[in-house]
């Protein structure tokens, strides 16, 4: 098989030494639903299911030819960004992908940890969304990222994720898929997909489980691999939306660590 006929996606991102989240989140989705990946890291963390203990950003310049060199070889379709950590990060990025213009692009803006680490600098999220959404064919935040990105409180019904889908679209990315797994009271995690002109709704059971390390992570990059295939964003959220929850219905198999373990990107093979 020709490379040409290889679907082939990047992360950049950063690393997550227990493997449940971040980069190797994102391969192992990425190979799960039959997609080459490639990487680039963003930082270094020394991080297990219980804890961040320690950050240690790639040096600039690295980054940088980390992301050349995978685009100067690869015939890269599509694009996923996730832990950035501070605005010069973001500018590097940015300007990395300005360059290259892959044909997709999903933006994941990982502001925090599930062990409630902080994973972005307040300082870098008007960064975050003065130079990356714009370049974005998709953004990816979570109820409490959603509220940081626009500066207002988190919405507590419904009604209140469908205006706030609307006001982070203006934003400037392509779509925002808004994820409703924060929202209290509800039977289904419903996320919406807005695209400018119609609303998608996608609902879910709620699974009872503490092993949801990565779960962000793992859905952004599922949807950036089915783009990379060729499926139309909602194809691909609906997809994506498949995985997370199969993933998340097989994680207490794993019994991955003593904190919030991973889910089980593999669950269809072992």
């Amino acid at each position: 098989m020709s490379e040409r006929n290889i679907p082939i996606a990047l992360t950049i991102a950063g690393s997550d030494s227990g493997g449940g989240a971040g980069i190797q989140a994102d391969l192992k989705a990425f190979s799960a639903l039959g997609v080459y990946g490639a990487s680039a890291i963003t930082a270094i963390t020394a991080q297990n299911t219980r804890e961040v203990r320690a950050i240690h950003p790639v040096p600039l310049p690295v980054l940088s030819e980390q992301i050349c060199a995978v685009f100067d070889d690869l015939n890269v379709t599509a694009v996923k960004t996730g832990m950035l950590g501070d605005a010069e990060t973001v500018a590097c990025v940015a300007d990395r992908l300005e360059q290259y213009r892959p044909a997709y692009l999903v933006v994941d803006p990982v502001m925090v940890a599930k062990s409630g680490d902080a994973l972005l600098l307040d300082s870098a999220v008007e960064s975050l969304k003065k130079r990356l959404f714009p370049l974005a064919s998709l953004i990816t935040p979570n109820l409490p990222e959603a509220a940081t990105l626009l500066g207002c409180p988190q919405p507590g019904t419904p009604a209140e994720m469908e205006t706030m889908v609307q006001q982070l679209f203006a934003l400037g990315a392509g779509a925002v898929l808004l994820k409703g797994g924060h929202l209290e009271g509800t039977d289904d995690a419903v996320d919406l997909l807005f695209d400018g002109d119609q609303l998608y709704r996608f609902s879910s059971p709620r699974i009872a489980t503490r092993n949801t390390h990565g779960t962000g992570c793992t859905l952004a990059s599922a949807i950036t691999a089915g783009l990379a295939c060729g499926l139309s964003l909602p194809e691909a959220v609906q997809q994506a939306k498949d995985y997370i929850s199969a993933a998340i219905s097989a994680a207490d198999r794993l019994q991955v660590g003593h904190g919030q373990g991973p889910v089980h990107h593999f669950y269809r093979y072992w």
